[in-house]
Formats: structure tokens, sequence, C-alpha cells
């Protein structure tokens, strides 16, 4: 398949300060993928990198099949950016801005730019200055969309939208992927990136750990065991967290699950309840 985006030994560093360290990924074209990890861990880095506000140490970066540095120009082109923290002219009116970032791509966009706005409920009379932190990240989602974009990247998109508005930004996201454009989402919200993206990398101390599908980053053996009518648990491997609770017993566990069942058979609680961990807690086991 053809390639949206490309890094092959990506390094940047701060100094002393982390920054990221021989990162090598793959984006396919038409994928909507997700980049996962805490605070610091080289998200935002590694997009500056992409879009060239970031000069690098080392490694090599290929955006839509072009090089980064002297065919920048042409790639920004058909990139649409979105930053984690929104800043624009406060005195200016959200129109104005929107169609200041059409005019700096020397496009005409006022026909898709009235359709986001619609959908997204801006406001286009007001100033900047006088909207709320969702509706200045509402602009700047309708700057990033507005030009139809081969490649959108997204940092932190939905931080700061009330849930309608999340939903109308993802109808939309889909909407651009089911039209052809690659999408590149750094989030916090792991929830959001099971749903609507099909694979995913986490990165953590500046080096990615993991690059896989979605589903199978979600799968985990770690299950939440709660016993009721128990007064103690029962003795296995794979056994950690283990809390006396008022009327039974619960632990998580990782082990062989027809031993677990043996031995819950010998206990013979009055009730049990198994289940899944959090998302949070699965992706967090792999943050660490």
């Amino acid at each position: 398949m053809e390639k949206a985006i490309e890094i092959l030994g990506l390094t940047k560093s701060y100094g002393k300060k982390r920054g990221v360290r021989d990162i090598s990924l793959v984006v396919e074209k038409g994928d909507v993928f997700g980049f996962l990890g805490p605070n610091g861990a080289g998200k935002s880095t590694t997009i500056r990198c992409l879009l060239g506000m970031l000069h690098f140490e080392a490694g090599e970066i290929r955006i839509l099949g072009r090089r980064t540095g002297k065919e920048q120009k042409e790639i920004l082109r058909n990139v649409g950016y979105m930053p984690s923290e929104v800043m624009f002219y406060p005195s200016m009116t959200a129109e104005k801005v929107i169609k200041l970032a059409a005019d700096l791509r020397g496009m005409d966009c006022g026909t898709e730019a009235a359709r986001l706005c619609d959908r997204l409920k801006v406001d286009g009379k007001k100033r900047i200055s006088e909207l709320s932190l969702g509706n200045r990240k509402k602009v700047s989602i309708v700057c990033a969309m507005q030009h139809k974009p081969a490649l959108l990247i997204l940092d932190e998109p939905t931080s700061g939208l009330d849930p309608l508005m999340q939903e109308a930004f993802f109808e939309l996201l889909m909407e651009a992927n089911h039209a052809g454009a690659t999408c590149f989402l750094s989030s916090h919200v792991l929830t959001e990136v099971r749903q609507y993206c099909k694979h995913a990398a986490i990165i953590r101390d500046g080096s990615l750990v993991r690059v896989d599908t979605v589903e199978n980053l979600s799968k985990s053996k770690l299950r939440k065991i709660r016993l009721a009518g128990v007064n103690e648990a029962p003795a296995l491997s794979g056994m950690e967290e283990v809390k006396k609770e008022r009327d039974g017993v619960s632990f998580s566990y990782s082990g062989d699950m027809q031993e677990l069942l043996s031995a819950l058979l010998a206990l013979s609680p009055r009730d049990v309840l198994i289940e899944e961990p959090p998302l949070e807690e699965m992706f967090m086991q792999l943050y660490q």
C-alpha cells in the first residue's frame, strides 16, 4: 500500500531534556492512526518534526511520498494540522481567522468552511478573545479541514470540546477518511482511539513501545475478579491487588483461566464477577 507517513530513525534532543530517539513508523494511506502516550512522552515533538517545525539530528521523514525539508512547501499544501494549544489573533473574528487560513494557502475554501462551521456550530462573528477554549478548538478544526487535505495531523483535537461537539468532530473526521484522507491522531482519550482508529503507536520516554492494530493493543489476559461470600482469595499464580471487601474479596488475575475456574469451584463463592479491566488500565500496563 501507499504510505502517507514514513519515519525512519527519527532522533531529536533538547540538550539534557528528553526528546525522541530512533523512532521508525509507517502510516498507510487511508488509515486512521492513533498516537498514544503520557504527557512528555514525545508525541508533540514527533508531530512538529513531521511538519518541519523542528530540525532533528538524525533520521528521515517522508510525507505523502515527499521528503521533508526540500519539499516542505508542497507537503504542507496537502496537510491539515491542528495543534493541541490553539492560538489565534485575539482581536479577529472567527470567520476572518478561517478566511486568513485559506488565503495563506491561496485557496477559496468558502463553501467547505461554511459547511464545517454549520456542523460544528461556529459563531463566525465573535472575536477570538470572546470564545471559550472549546469554541476556539472548533475554529482550529475548520482551519485544518477546510481545504480537504490528503493528510490530517491532529494533536489532542477533542480536548475542550463538549460531548456533542466531540461526536460532531468524529463524524466529520470519518467522512474525510471515507473520502480518502489519512488521519494521524494524537490523543489521551483511549476510548476515542479504540472506537475510531485502525492502528496505533504507543510512545514512552521518547521511544516507541509498540505499534499494532487497536484491536490487538486492546487485548489483555488481565481480568478483574470479585467473589461474594468468601473470606479469602484462592492461592494462584498470576494474582495481584488482592483486597478484602465488605462481603467477599476482589483481585486482578492474568493466569490460566482453567486453574481459576477450578479454584472457584473449590471455594464455592455465593456470586462471581469476572470482567475486563478498564481500557485505561490496559494501556497503562503498556505505558509502564
